[in-house]
This record gives structure tokens, sequence and C-alpha cells, in this order.
């Protein structure tokens, strides 16, 4: 073959080379914008994303009363360029996770807590009316079992949660309500709710006050009930009433500090 012809021979290879370069980027840019209007189109198409996650600083109420987060600003804009700030935190503040080491000897830490476990079915039980007339108002064995009447049986992974009315309250001190001994008074979960729902696939409880349970309890008998069983809880979290009592999906932005008995989390619902 003349030089001529293996030049022009090798330059049509080159070419055709760069149109299936061009063709396969093509696809790949496609595919990925497909995948980044996915989640979207997704929530769209299921109502939108509640965030489920209060805001914090030191003035949001914690359980033991004192703040549960100091922020130091160390940079700043104006002299450094940029803004940086430290946090000195007790896991317990804002909506946050409790992991079974919380209440366990030996339980997962928050950063064991398996993945699969954070992306959850969500079942939501309202008491918020018997709440508005009793502070220290429990979900009980028969509200779980009128919440299954209505919508089937509890799905494997699920979180269900209790929605008392309360998150509204986190501007004040009825958020706590202490009496004038100091006891709290605040809805939870009665223990035999925690044990009825430890024979089902759930997960994780959660509650919209400071803690799975309510406010008088002396013994913590529902952390002690379902924490050591390697579920976790929720404390704290928000916007229980814009999500339907069942079919919506919870994503649980776990912290991932080793040996953590729990902390901050941003969670989102996608209704």
């Amino acid at each position: 073959m003349c030089d001529v012809c293996v030049m022009n021979a090798v330059k049509d290879q080159m070419l055709s080379r760069r149109s299936l370069f061009k063709a396969g980027a093509a696809v790949a840019a496609g595919a990925a914008l497909s995948a980044a209007a996915a989640a979207p189109a997704t929530a769209m198409a299921h109502g939108g994303v509640v965030d489920m996650t209060h805001t914090y600083d030191a003035d949001f109420p914690t359980y033991f009363g004192q703040p549960g987060v100091e922020i130091n600003q160390a940079f700043n804009f104006k002299d450094n360029g940029f803004n940086l700030f430290n946090l000195t935190l007790n896991e317990h503040t804002g909506t946050h996770i409790d992991a079974p080491l919380h209440f366990s000897a030996d339980g997962q830490a928050v950063n064991e807590i398996p993945v699969q476990n954070l992306i959850c079915p969500l079942c939501v039980i309202d008491i918020a009316a018997r709440a508005a007339e009793n502070a220290d108002a429990q979900v009980t064995p028969d509200d779980i079992a009128a919440w299954t009447a209505e919508h089937g049986g509890i799905p494997d992974g699920a979180c269900v949660a209790m929605h008392s009315g309360w998150g509204g309250k986190t501007g004040g001190g009825g958020f706590r309500n202490a009496d004038g001994e100091g006891v709290m008074h605040f809805p939870g979960f009665h223990v035999e709710a925690a044990q009825m729902l430890l024979e089902t696939g759930a997960v994780a409880l959660a509650v919209d006050t400071l803690s799975l349970d309510h406010g008088p309890s002396a013994d913590f008998a529902t952390h002690y009930a379902w924490l050591p069983q390697n579920r976790y809880g929720i404390e704290n979290l928000a916007n229980l009433d814009q999500v339907p009592a069942s079919g919506a999906q919870l994503f649980v932005g776990a912290p991932a500090h080793r040996g953590g008995s729990g902390g901050p989390a941003r969670i989102l619902a996608i209704a």
C-alpha cells in the first residue's frame, strides 16, 4: 500500500473513533442530566420534599435545660477571606438521633447504624388532639392498632413517628413544659407501644418532643425497651403536620462520628 493510502486510512480510522467518543460522551451527558432531574421529578410527583429538621442554636430547648451548642467564630470573611466556626456540641441537641448505644452498654454507635435503616417508610400516629388536652399523653398500643386498621401493617424498615403538635412550641418554655418542681410534661411513646412495635419490622421511633418517653418519666422505660434492640430514635422532629399518616419516605442524615451515642441530623421526607 502506498504511503498516501496508509496515511488516509489512519486518518479515517481516527475520525471514526473521534465520532464514536463524541457519541458516547453525548449519551453519558444525557444520562447524567436525566439522573440529576430524576430526584426533583420524583419529589414533585410525590408532593415535594418536607424538611423535618428544626434550626437550632444556643436557645433551642434541651432535655436538661442547658444550651446544647456553643458557636464561636474562629475566622471571618472580612479579615481572613473566609468564615469558619468552632462548635461545642451536646450530641442530643435539636433534631437528633438517639443511637442504640445511648441506652445500652454495647449497642450500635451512631456511625454503626446500617445505612439501609436511614431511608424509612414513615408512619405518623397523630395524638395531637389528645395532647392538647393532656400534656402527658402517650402513644399506646390502641393507637398503633387504630393506625394499622386504617393504613395496613407497619412496613419493614419503617420509622413510626408520634405527631403530638409539640413542634410549634420550640420558641418558648412550653416545649420543656416544666412544672414548679422541675418535672417536665410533654407527650411520648408508652413502653407497651414500643414493645408492640418491636414485634414489627420498624427500625426507628420518632417524636416531636424532647424524649421518646413522655416528660414525667423517671425510668426511661421506652428508651430501655427500644434502643438496646439496635433500633434507633429520633427526637425533636419538625413539621409532622405537613406529611401524610402513611406513604411518605424519610431520609435520615445521621452523623457518623465514631462511637457517638447520637447527634444532630438533617432529616427530609418525600411526601
